[in-house]
């Protein structure tokens, strides 16, 4: 069975129209006579949404109930025995009551998919996993429903129903998006135009990211490797040298002339083992990369110019950035460069080669020293010095041997010699063995002369080959050298990021890792001349107390002490130094992000609180109004019972808005560490009538136990009233009014615990804490009974009496909220 197909319709905001252009291509493929239901739209009072669904079959809901409350479900059973070929799901993003199938209904579209159903669905750009903090930041609401990415990527066609900010606020002001009693609240929030343009432009570049990799599936498909310029992409490519910064920051600017054009760098790495590029540069200039929005990626290749041209093909790329060739003139005669040669096969991608310091001046390698040691070169001159004298007298007295074998007796000769000492003593062993043998054993002998041709080109080749031999062998040794300290290399760094990813405060760790492999007294990192992290003692803070220093940056000095630096050591240095660099970077932002974070807090709790109080300050004020200026009005008369009943009108709703302020005050004395305690010893008995009797008649339907013998708690009167009137009140909200809650008092060791138990629907375990955030409404069906200060507040008074505040399940369905307190004697 061919697998279904999925589509979905993405929103910036509700209200853009998803769930009815949904419904519009269904009803046009039920016109082509295709099998189409609707097994779940959510209308949301929507009229002109509501009538779309008219004319399709639709597939009835599950009733599901959940801690005694009836939720209804997608019917995920009846669908697949319906067994449509489409079938309409709203809401992707969507959290299922527990005890339904699945935990999420992009779940139930998986199986719907699999058992051969294709589907449209709805889902918005706010709900979508990797943009969840996002927009969380910019609205200040987050989203707790969302549906991973690679879900909504997988599907077949993602279509974007766009509308601009303008014309969604005129739909949302004409009331065809929420009822008339919540559109001001939206209308300065969450609608606000700012929100709805940032929401619009997550929207389209998401989009714009799933069309780019639809077309990199396309042109791999297809084998296309010829560059597509749909959107402008810039390689600046690194060598590890200093001319990197220029080229990073000449590759910004050419991008930023582009809007949303993209920046990569990339370093191609030699394929055999060897040492390359200067890694403490490198890490450099990625984090001068990263600081200008670029991303860095590292290649293998053998052929530099053809692993970045594949590169910057397989990216797609537009540009590439490179450096005028460092080498000299003469080098250049004989191989053209990497510049030249990627301008040359680069075909319809631009090669910018940008100038710089040492363009021209030849190549200064670090890795240019001797591959083998002073004492091995001393004993190769000293082999030629030596042995070749004594080689052409044993040579002498030996007979029977003709010039080739002596040639080649002297060449075998010269071999050693270069393995002994490498390059240099065996070039002398070469002009010391032709001279020998022209000398002693070419005709005519004793002379510099030669007699006969074959015996000069016999020379000849004699001096070209031990030439060519000891330059393969020195290489040889040389690359065997470079490539065990690239390894060693490799290894310590290797060893440096494991230490650092597995602790939790990565510069020390780095810092202590770096002193124990060189063995050092003490590693310290300045920062602007004052000590910013450092491992062992004593402590360098001046660079002349230090035995090595090492620059990090303009502003960062690393000085070790204990021993001096070996130059061979200091590449490897350099990493760490590079490396402590980006720890301390991620230390400052790890430490401003724990700043800023309570200032995100309180930015969000005040838009919170915005959004809240403009409905629930205004209807308490409005109804004392109205019933005032009722008892006002000259032209109306009112008798007794109607007057009392304007007062009570007037009465309760001023009672209303003083319990709104006060908890608003008491949370900001709370979050401010203001709130004065004032401790007592008092009963339960007493607190508990006086709470009940601030709510009004309303809580007379509340049972009271409290035992008669119950010792006295430690607590302040005030406070604890206003904790119990906050507790009453939620169980009065959620409670049915046949099974009204109830208030329980109990002592357990050396606490005081009172109970409020409701019998309502309860809340999921996992939610438990979320009940106790500022301006929540957690299973409210009503979003007019408050600001949702209730239990925030109830749980930060109870803490600041030095008592607890936690839920638990009622038997038999509801929340219990345990207020524990300690006991008079035990205080």
């Amino acid at each position: 069975m061919a697998r279904g197909e999925l589509r979905i319709y993405l929103g910036a905001a509700p209200g853009v129209g998803k769930t009815y252009t949904m419904l519009e291509e269904a009803h046009r493929r039920a016109g082509r006579g295709t099998d189409v239901v609707v097994a779940f739209v959510e209308t949301h009072g929507r009229e002109h949404t509501a009538a779309m669904i008219g004319g399709l079959e639709v597939i009835p809901r599950a009733e599901v109930q959940y801690r005694g409350a009836g939720f209804t479900e997608m019917d995920l059973a009846a669908v697949l025995a319906r067994q449509p070929e489409v079938a309409i799901v709203d809401e992707l993003a969507h959290t299922n009551v527990p005890g339904s199938r699945h935990a999420k209904r992009w779940q139930d579209v998986h199986d719907l998919l699999d058992a051969g159903i294709s589907v449209l669905t709805t889902v918005n750009v706010q709900h979508l996993a990797s943009l969840n903090d996002v927009v969380a930041r910019i609205t200040g609401v987050e989203q707790r429903e969302t549906v991973p990415d690679a879900v909504v990527r997988a599907a077949e066609q993602v279509e974007l129903v766009d509308m601009t900010p303008e014309a969604l606020r005129r739909r949302m002001a004409h009331g065809n998006i929420y009822r008339p009693e919540k559109i001001d609240a939206a209308l300065g929030n969450y609608f606000r135009t700012g929100n709805l343009t940032a929401l619009r432009e997550l929207a389209l570049l998401w989009l714009a990211d799933k069309v780019e990799q639809q077309l990199g599936k396309y042109r791999a498909d297809h084998r296309i490797d010829t560059t597509w310029e749909t959107r402008e992409r810039v390689v600046v490519a690194l060598t590890g040298g200093p001319e990197g910064e220029t080229l990073i920051r000449r590759a910004a600017r050419i991008a930023a002339r582009t809007k949303g054009a993209d920046l990569l760098a990339v370093h191609v790495a030699r394929n055999d083992g060897l040492a390359g590029a200067d890694p403490a540069a490198l890490a450099r200039q990625r984090v001068l990369l990263e600081d200008l929005g670029g991303s860095y990626h590292q290649v293998v290749g053998a052929d530099v110019p053809r692993a970045l041209l594949d590169f910057a093909r397989g990216v797609n790329a537009t540009q590439i950035v490179l450096g005028a060739s460092s080498r000299g003139r003469f080098a250049q005669l004989f191989s053209a460069g990497v510049g030249v040669t990627t301008t040359a096969l680069s075909g319809s991608i631009d090669v910018h080669l940008v100038t710089h310091e040492r363009a021209g001046r030849g190549r200064r390698d670090r890795q240019s020293s001797a591959a083998l040691s002073r004492r091995r070169r001393l004993a190769g001159f000293l082999a030629v010095l030596i042995g070749f004298p004594a080689l052409t007298a044993l040579l002498k007295i030996g007979t029977g041997l003709s010039l080739t074998n002596d040639i080649l007796v002297f060449l075998a000769a010269i071999v050693g010699v270069a393995l002994i000492g490498g390059l240099w003593p065996a070039l002398l062993a070469a002009v010391t063995g032709s001279l020998l043998l022209n000398w002693f054993f070419t005709p005519p002998v004793g002379r510099f002369t030669i007699a006969a041709g074959e015996n000069l080109l016999a020379l000849a080749i004699f001096v070209i080959i031990a030439a060519a031999v000891s330059w393969v062998v020195d290489t040889a040794a040389r690359q065997t050298r470079h490539a065990a300290h690239a390894a060693a290399e490799a290894q310590t760094l290797a060893t440096v990021a494991g230490s650092v990813l597995r602790g939790q405060r990565p510069l020390p760790a780095l810092l202590e890792r770096l002193r124990e492999i060189f063995t050092l007294d003490s590693v310290t990192l300045l920062d602007h001349g004052t000590v910013a992290a450092q491992a062992g003692q004593p402590a360098c803070l001046r660079a002349a107390d230090a035995d090595a220093e090492v620059s990090a940056d303009d502003n960062l000095t690393m000085l070790l002490k204990g021993r001096p630096l070996r130059a061979s050591d200091r590449r490897i240095v350099e990493a760490f130094a590079a490396q402590a660099t980006l720890a301390l970077r991620q230390e400052k932002l790890a430490a401003e992000a724990a700043t800023a974070k309570p200032l995100a807090e309180a930015d969000r709790m005040r838009t919170a609180l915005l959004a809240a109080v403009s409905h629930d300050l205004r209807t308490p004020l409005a109804s004392a109004k109205a019933a005032v200026a009722g008892l006002r009005a000259e032209d109306v008369h009112f008798d007794d019972a109607d007057r009392a009943a304007l007062l009570e009108t007037a009465d309760e709703s001023l009672d209303r808005l003083t319990r709104l302020v006060t908890n608003l005050l008491d949370m900001s004395r709370l979050q401010a560490g203001a709130l004065g305690v004032a401790a007592t010893d008092i009963g339960a008995d007493e607190i508990l009538p006086h709470a009940l009797d601030d709510l009004g008649p309303e809580a007379r339907i509340i049972r009271l136990h409290v035992p008669d013998d119950l010792p006295d708690l430690r607590a302040d009167p005030g406070l604890l009233e206003r904790v119990i009137v906050n507790l009453a009140a939620n169980a009065l909200r959620h409670s049915p009014p046949e099974r009204p809650p109830v208030i329980t008092a109990s002592a357990l060791a050396a606490y005081v615990e009172i109970r409020v138990v409701d019998h309502g629907p309860g809340i999921p375990e996992d939610r438990w804490d979320d009940v106790f955030l500022p301006f929540q409404r957690l299973g409210d069906r009503d979003n007019h009974t408050g600001v949702g200060l209730g239990l925030a507040l109830a749980r930060g008074l109870t803490e600041a009496m030095g008592g607890t505040l936690t839920p638990d399940h009622t038997p038999g369905g509801g929340l219990t909220m345990i207020v524990s307190l300690p006991v008079a004697d035990a205080a």
